[in-house]
Order: structure tokens, then sequence, then C-alpha cells
């Protein structure tokens, strides 16, 4: 197949430029336009309790229940008299105008004191929607905004204005990470390469699989709800994967052309080796980020979406478009580059007995049993903080202090006597009659007596079948004595029609609901991963080994983001303030992009070892052989793919710099220690068993599996 591929691309070239530049200019045009409209949230299970408490009282009442906005009002004067309270009830007024504004609550019509600020000079008025999705909430807040432009000492905050303003700031994140990482990326590809036009390719397919995965998720966002945060995987992971294709392609090509093949053959060798590599990687992390779409939360679904889609397209990329430049390159792939540094790329092919990654090799598995016990316990133990893991969900501490929503909770946190902005509400399904009501009282009575229930707001008949109680505690509502108070209302409303929503009870449905999904997402992850190497490799060990291997590197990762986000170290270098939690999908995304990335680069070594191993090579020798070809460009990749997504730890979204760091920390991790001295040592420990698998199993890979050539003899176990 790959030969095939590799004739069409030799033979064609232009053509395969020509429809490439049409799909780019298409992709520029129509992916700046589609994701234009992509969704800020996507964090709900729309089956989960608070998610159909707020649908059963929004039906009944015709408005959401709890403040899609909080407008804070700082008019410069006691809000309570003259001009102050003027301006209050002029910014009420063109806020209520708004046709999706269903009612703004003032402390001058219900409310009281309580929306008063301690030294009478600032307020803030509680903003209803009418039913509206929470896609469509946005263009709602940015009409708000507009129609306030001309009142000075006014901000908007709360749920709705949350979503629109994040979305602005990771606009501006995502450019200031192009212009971060692309610049270094190309410096380190010219350090790898050591020639300029060899050093462009990586970039150049970069912007290409980027602008590819912008025109998917618009595509896709036109049949499903896409978040916005798909944005930032779809550039991390787009740029990395090409980058790492881009090396493994271009570093293979002019090896072959170094051993003295013309380019139309060198390009045929490249694909048939390399480009298996590159075919099998696609395909287990796009399997591992497939694993995030058994999750109901649109926010993760849409996350695997694209980042199949950026896998598929990294793949097309190299292995299509890359092969026809680099038949139009030809030789000319190693110009622009000193004498010097064409010598010692162009002697890169030849076997160095004394190789850095040789050398280590050797050494490593001459005490296999040794490194491996020493290296696994130095890493369980960076990933002991892991078992401490604290979660929490976005809401406006995501954002930086310098942005309105944010600057508008701690507003209200520092200088207002009560909270009322994040109430727990409670639907109750009964009737209006006196029994009823008397049942419905009771209830609010027995929840008032709750620990950590501070204010419970007298029961409110909402429609004709339907209560609601709202419940408010000076605890944080995503703290754990805001969780547990969401249990417990719903302990004391067991055996009733009770439901229990808000901003606390969401994180709580949160955490069961990925709970749930996690077991199956791991089995797909795990699967798909085994699968795919066994088809490669023959072997169950080797599989086996790489899975555990993951699970070790996830868990160094989810170690050291305990301690750098939950904790609160690094707090100053990394520009973020830790709320003393990680968010809940963090360890859920870490896991799928750790899993599929860590496998990327085990394809990569394994591809080389094996192909020594298939052509007669000792296990031993085959593993130095495949770290010696391999060592620099992985350890490259990796470094320029934690460029690549690590420059999102510039993001002001606590969730994006999160991911962004770990993601970083995990790719480097696994390329570094885990390549570099658990490869090697458990290869050593385990020798010709690495390629055992059952009979069944080995009838199966000789009929559908891949390999270059036939395997040695020696190669199979020995007797049980």
């Amino acid at each position: 197949m790959m030969r095939g591929l590799a004739g069409m691309t030799a033979r064609r070239p232009w053509r395969v430029m020509l429809v490439t530049f049409a799909f780019l200019v298409a992709a520029v045009i129509g992916g700046g336009t589609l994701t234009g409209s992509l969704s800020p949230g996507g964090f709900e299970d729309p089956s989960a309790e608070f998610v159909e408490a707020r649908d059963v009282l929004e039906a009944a009442g015709g408005e959401s229940p709890a403040p899609a906005v909080i407008a804070l009002v700082e008019p410069g004067s006691d809000v309570r008299t003259g001009e102050g309270r003027a301006t209050v009830e002029r910014v009420a007024a063109t806020i209520a105008a708004d046709p999706q504004v269903a009612r703004v609550l003032t402390a001058f019509d219900g409310a009281g004191d309580a929306l008063i600020s301690r030294d009478g000079m600032a307020t803030y008025m509680a903003v209803f929607f009418t039913p509206v999705s929470e896609s469509d909430q946005p263009a709602v807040v940015e009409r708000i905004t507009d129609s306030l432009a001309g009142e000075e000492g006014v901000r908007l905050g709360g749920a709705a204005a949350v979503g629109f303003q994040v979305t602005d700031v990771i606009s501006d994140d995502l450019k200031r990470a192009e212009l971060i990482a692309f610049p270094i990326i190309f410096l380190l590809s010219l350090w790898v390469f050591r020639g300029v036009v060899a050093a462009l390719l990586p970039s150049l397919m970069g912007v290409l699989v980027i602008m590819g995965g912008f025109l998917a998720v618009g595509l896709l966002n036109t049949v499903t709800e896409i978040s916005v945060y798909a944005l930032n995987l779809v550039i991390g992971l787009s740029l990395g994967l090409a980058i790492d294709y881009s090396l493994l392609i271009v570093s293979r090509f002019r090896e072959e052309l170094a051993g003295g093949r013309e380019p139309a053959e060198a390009v045929a060798r490249t694909l048939a080796t390399a480009g298996r590599s590159v075919l099998f990687s696609a395909i287990t992390v796009a399997a591992a980020l497939a694993g995030l779409m058994v999750f109901p939360q649109p926010f993760l679904f849409s996350m695997g979406l694209g980042g199949v889609m950026v896998a598929l397209n990294a793949a097309l990329a190299a292995l299509v478009v890359l092969p026809a430049v680099l038949m139009l390159l030809g030789r000319r792939v190693n110009a622009l580059a000193p004498a010097r540094w064409r010598a010692r790329s162009e002697a890169a092919h030849l076997r160095d007995e004394r190789g850095f990654w040789v050398v280590l090799s050797r050494a490593v598995m001459r005490r296999p049993a040794l490194v491996a016990f020493v290296t696994a316990a130095g890493l369980v133990l960076v990933a002991l903080p892991a078992f401490g893991v604290t979660f929490t969900t976005v809401d406006a501490r995501a954002l930086p202090a310098s942005v309105e929503a944010r600057a508008v909770s701690d507003t209200i946190l520092d200088d207002f006597p009560e909270n009322l902005s994040d109430p727990i509400f409670v639907a109750v399904e009964a009737p209006t009659d006196a029994d009823s009501a008397a049942g419905v009282r009771a209830l609010a009575a027995q929840i008032d007596d709750l620990p950590n229930a501070d204010l419970v707001a007298p029961p409110v008949a909402v429609g004709d079948a339907t209560w609601r109680i709202d419940v408010y505690t000076r605890a944080e509502p995503l703290s754990a004595t805001g969780q547990d108070l969401v249990r417990d209302i719903r302990s004391a409303g067991a055996g009733q029609d009770v439901l229990v929503g808000g901003l606390a009870a969401s994180l709580v449905d949160q955490k069961t609901s990925m709970g749930g999904r996690l077991p199956w997402a791991i089995l797909v992850i795990a699967l798909a991963t085994m699968v795919a190497l066994f088809l490669m490799t023959g072997s169950v060990i080797l599989p086996l080994k790489a899975v555990i291997m993951n699970l070790l590197t996830l868990g160094v990762t989810m170690g050291l983001m305990v301690l750098i986000f939950q904790d609160g170290r690094l707090e100053g270098l990394l520009n973020f303030e830790s709320v003393g939690a990680l968010d809940i999908t963090v360890p859920i995304l870490l896991g799928a992009m750790a899993f599929g990335l860590a496998t990327d680069y085990t394809v990569f070594l394994l591809s080389r070892i094996k192909e020594a191993h298939d052509a007669g090579e000792p296990t031993a020798d085959a593993v130095a052989y495949g770290l010696q070809r391999t060592g620099r460009i992985v350890t490259a990749a990796a470094l320029l793919f934690a460029v690549a997504i690590g420059a999102f730890v510039s993001s002001e979204v606590s969730l994006i710099k999160q991911l962004g760091l770990g993601t970083a920390a995990a790719v480097l991790i696994d390329a570094t220690i885990i390549r570099a001295l658990l490869v090697p040592s458990l290869m050593g420990m385990f020798g010709r068993w690495n390629w055992w698998a059952p009979a069944p199993l080995r009838r199966v890979y000789e009929r559908v599996g891949w390999r270059e050539v036939e395997p040695a003899a020696e190669s199979g176990p020995p007797p049980a």
C-alpha cells in the first residue's frame, strides 16, 4: 500500500501540490468563518440531575433558575440615593429591554441590602434569561454589553459572561501561542536538520494541518456542538503531530538519499518504512482521542472528535503532501546548509557503535533489572501526589483577575455582605394546594437545619405544579463544603420529586458522570493501542509493556500537576493563582493525549527495533540500533511537540494552562526517561520473550500483520 502511495506521489507531485493549495485556500477561508460560532461551554451531561432541575424550573417559570449574568454597578456615589440610584435603575432598564432577558433583580425590588456593598458605593443585579441554549448565550451577553457601552462603572459577570469572555481570551491565547511556538520550532528544526530547507518543512506541514483542523472543526460544528476549547487542541496537536511526522519522514528520506538512492526510490523506501510508522501512530493517536467520545459532555466529545480529525489530517499531510514536496525537492532538501552540517547529516545513516544512544542502550542492558527498578521507583515516587488530587470545574476563577467576569466575582466576595449570585436551587414537583405547600415548607425547614445551609429562601410556587427553593452557603460554591451541602439536600429530599441544581450540583454530577464512563474510555484507548502495536510487532508482550509504561507516564504527569497547580507551586513563574484543585476534565484529556502521544513515540522506536530484528539482529543489538536511529529524532520531536503544546502555558485560562503544561511534561518524560531507560532495560529483561505471542495470535499476525521482511528463525520464544 505504501509503495503504491509512493508511486502516485512520485508520478504526479505537481498535481498533489495543486490540490493541496486549493484545499489550503478553502481551509483558510472556511475554517476562519465556521469556527466563529463554537460553543463556550459543553461541560454538562444532558442527563445529569442538575440539568434536569434547571430544565424543570425553566419550563415552569419561563426563566433561568440561576442568574445568567451578574451586573456590577459602581456609579461613583451612594447607590441608595440620588444619581447613584438613578444609574442603577437606568442600567436595570437597559438590560431588561433585551428580548432574552426575563427578569432583572435589584436591591430595590425585593433583594434588599444583600446586593449592596458594605460602603454603599456599589451594587449588583441578577439577570435571569428566558430559556436559551448554552451556545446562544454569548450572543445575548454581547448584545447586553453593547447596550451598556455608554455607561461608566458597569461590569458584567456570571456564568454566561464567563463563557463569552473565555472565548475572547482563548482567541488572544491562540495568537500568542502561535507567535511563541513557530519561531522556536523553526530554530529547533534547524538544529535537528542542519539545513534551512529541511527545517522549514515541519512548520509548513504544521500550518497545513492546523488549517485543515480548523476547517474540519468548523464543518463538524454545523452538525453537532463543538467547544471553543477544541481550537487549542487543534492547534497544539496539529503542530505537534505535523512536526513529529515530518521529522520522521524527512529524516528517513535524507537517510535514503545519503545511502545512494535516487529521489523516487528514496520516497518509496521512506513511505514503506517511516510511512508505516506514521500510519500506525496516527491510528493509535486517533484511537486514544476517540476514547474521549464515550463521555456525554459535548466539551470532551468535541475534543475527541477534533483530535481524531487532526490525527487523520496529519497522517494525510505526511503520507501524501510531504512525499510530493520531497519528490519535487529531491536532493535540494539538503540545500542552504553549511558544508559541515551537511556532512554530519549525510553520515547519519551509518551505523555508529560509539553513538550516544548505542552506548546508553548497551550500558542499560548490562544491568536491566536494576535500571528498571530504580527508574520505575523514582517515577512512582513522583506520581504519589496524584492520589491526593481534588477537582473543580470552570467558573470565573478560570479567568485572570484582569478579566471583567473574574473581577466581578472577586468584588462580590470581598466587598459585599453576602454572595447571592450562585444559589443551589431545588426544584420540587408538587401541586400548589395547601397540603402540598405545607410539605414543601417542611422540606425547606429540613434543609435549613443542614450544616452549611446559611440561608434558605421561602419556597416559591413556579407554574402550576412546581416549587422552587433557593439555598445559599457562605462557602465557595465549588468547595467540598458546597458539594457536601448538595448531597445533604438530595438526601433530605430522597423519596420525593426533588431535583437539586446549581454550580455546586454541576460539579457533583460531573464527577458521577465522568467516573461512570471513565472505565469505558480506558478500555477503548488501551485496546486500540494494544491491537495497533500487535499488528505492527506481532508480539503481545510489547503492547502490554507499552500500556503499562503509558500509565506510568500519566501517573507522573498527574503527580506533577497536583504539585504545581493544586498545591500552588510555581504560581509566580507560571503566572496563575491556584484554587486548590485541578479542573475535572484535565486528567481525562491528559490521559487521552499522553496515551496517544506516548504510543506515538513507541511506534517510532519499535518500528526501527523490529526492522533490525526482522533482518536477523539479536534483540540487544536491535534495541541499540533502534535507539541510535530514532533517539535523536524522537528527542527532537518531543522537544518540538513540547514547544508547540507547551506554548499554551502562556494562556490566561487556567484549564488551557494546565493542559499545555501537562501534555508537554508527559511528552518529555516519555521521550526521555521512559524511552532511554525503561524501554531498553525491559527489553533486556525479557530478551527473546519480547516477541512472543500465543500460536493463534501468531497465525493472525502472519495473515494480517504488517512487516517489511520475513522474521528470522531465531525470533520465536524459547520453549515453555
